[in-house]
């Protein structure tokens, strides 16, 4: 057996990956986590598989699941909300994977920033105004971030930010954000992205806090931060250049015959 690590995507049940989608149908028992994962998903999981809501489970009980499937010889889908690559909790469950030689693997899913990014019709790098995105999060009282991650630092070199988990804390990210970027700087917070609630708030670092306590947003939302979100004059990039295209048809032409 395998314990098949998804990830769901952000919210809407069509971003799963046909991959994804192809490993739940298949899994004979489906872990996932009831409060952010569609429960459209559950319905390609098959009818007799056990399905196992691990919203209030402790890592202890989840790992339970796991050697209980592995003992019985049943394939375990756990679905992930976003891509399990970032701020999913991954990797203390590959650790305790490893310790009982349980195999795994990682199917990639829609990450929260990329869906917020589509429905800011933005993207988020561009050229010579901004080529470098930070994935971030601030420190709460669970979790604290290592030393050096902390906003003020990172804002220190004007890359646009994208910060997962802080939308309750709007004020404190605006406040340690702006001496690197200013009041003038684009900000924009998207919640539910791609799902049918989504919401998104477009404004500056001067206002983006006012719109965000105006709405309610407290969770499941996503801050971006960057000078890239309001880029309109900007080089067009060598990729499709005409310089580039006649360098490769003349490249391709110079090129022997193959045999």
């Amino acid at each position: 057996m395998t314990v098949h690590f998804i990830g769901a995507g952000p919210g809407a049940a069509d971003l799963i990956t046909v991959r994804g989608l192809r490993v739940l149908a298949r899994s004979q028992v489906c872990l996932y986590a009831g409060s952010l994962v569609p429960p459209e998903l559950l319905a390609d999981c098959p009818p007799d598989a056990r399905l196992v809501d691990t919203a209030q489970l402790t890592l202890d009980q989840i790992t339970e699941e796991f050697v209980r499937a592995h003992e019985r010889g049943h394939d375990v889908a756990r679905l992930h909300s976003g891509d399990p690559s970032v701020f999913s909790a991954v990797a203390e469950q590959m650790r305790r994977l490893d310790a009982a030689g349980i195999p795994y693997d990682v199917v990639p899913g829609v990450p929260a920033f990329a869906a917020a990014a589509a429905a800011l019709k933005r993207e988020l790098t561009v050229p010579t105004v901004g080529q470098t995105v930070i994935l971030t999060r601030i420190a709460q009282q669970a979790t604290p971030m290592p030393e050096g991650e902390d906003l003020a630092t990172l804002g220190r070199g004007g890359a646009l930010i994208v910060l997962h988990l802080a939308a309750r804390h709007i004020d404190r990210v605006v406040a340690e954000l702006t001496p690197n970027y200013g009041a003038d700087c684009p900000a924009a917070v998207v919640a539910m992205a791609s799902r049918p609630d989504e919401l998104v708030l477009r404004g500056t670092l001067g206002d983006i806090a006012e719109r965000v306590e105006e709405a309610g947003v407290v969770r499941t939302a996503v801050i971006i931060v960057g000078r890239t979100l309001g880029a309109e004059q900007f080089r067009d990039s060598h990729l499709y250049s005409a310089e580039r295209v006649h360098r490769h048809a003349a490249e391709c032409a110079a090129q022997p015959p193959s045999a």
